[in-house]
């Protein structure tokens, strides 16, 4: 197993040159506006994943996938003799759906928003189940022992 820090200079190393490749060496006409997010690559060095997300709808995310594993041997030689490995790390291609994950958290937050500006409002209106002072005050008290006192002693108070 190797050191987390080398394989995370390699895993970068790795976006960094595919990112170059695709850039400069990759002339497919299906190859759609594409960025590279991120590579990930194992603890033995022997498979990375690389995303990728692409400006465009499902017709340019397709064509870019299908460019991408069609270079897929070339961008692994890039790779494998500039990372001077033992062995060249099988690549991977991963549709990065970061776009879609965002727009889906930014509905949730704009419902909890909404939730809680109508709990607001509703609360708002509220009114006290009971008294608007539950509690027994020290006037209170003393009147209520006045009151007690008034009360005939014995005998049956049904």
């Amino acid at each position: 197993m190797s050191d987390p820090a080398k394989v995370r200079r390699h895993a970068e190393r790795v976006r960094e040159l595919v990112a170059s490749v695709v850039r400069s060496q990759i002339k497919d006409p299906r190859l759609g506006m594409i960025t590279i997010t991120d590579a990930r690559i194992t603890a033995d060095l022997r498979d990375a994943t690389v995303f990728y997300t692409v400006l465009g709808d499902a017709a340019a995310q397709s064509g870019t996938a299908a460019a991408l594993e069609s270079a897929k041997g070339m961008l692994r030689s890039t790779v494998g003799k500039a990372l001077g490995l033992r062995h060249s790390p099988t690549l991977t291609f991963v549709l990065d759906d970061v776009q879609d994950q965002v727009k889906h958290i930014d509905d949730l937050l704009a419902q909890a928003r909404h939730a809680d500006a109508e709990v607001q409002r509703i609360a708002a209106r509220a009114e006290y189940a009971g008294d608007a002072q539950p509690y027994r005050l020290d006037d209170e008290a003393e009147d209520d022992t006045a009151e007690a006192d008034e009360l005939p002693q014995g005998g049956d108070q049904r």
